[in-house]
């Protein structure tokens, strides 16, 4: 993949990012998928349905369904950590803003991707 592609890749994923995270995240799913707060699901659900939803945006942009069931599995545990209060938005956001870097290298390096 060429440098420009992978930027564009970047900039795609970083937006999905935000769409799926401020865009399609009700309040009740922000507040639910914390341990102890699902009150019409258990927290649990809430934590897999908001991460599926970022799994499915990475999968689709990069066209390759493993790196959006990475991301499925990453961000939830981000999430969580946020959850317990390990730590604050900023780290949260950056943390899910690292993983989108990561996801474009490994496109990038090791599968092919379709034009």
């Amino acid at each position: 993949m060429d440098p420009l592609a992978a930027f564009n890749l970047l900039l795609l994923l970083a937006m999905g990012h935000f769409v799926a995270d401020f865009g399609l995240q009700s309040d009740r799913m922000a507040t639910e998928k914390c341990p102890g707060q699902g009150v019409v699901l258990g927290w649990g659900w809430w934590l897999c349905a908001h991460a599926a939803i970022h799994g499915f945006v990475v999968g689709w942009l990069t066209g390759v369904p493993l790196l959006g069931l990475a991301e499925w599995l990453v961000h939830a545990c981000i999430d969580l950590g946020k959850c317990r209060r390990c730590y604050r938005m900023g780290l949260d956001q950056g943390l899910h803003l690292l993983c989108k870097v990561v996801w474009v290298l490994v496109a990038a390096t090791c599968v092919p991707l379709q034009g």
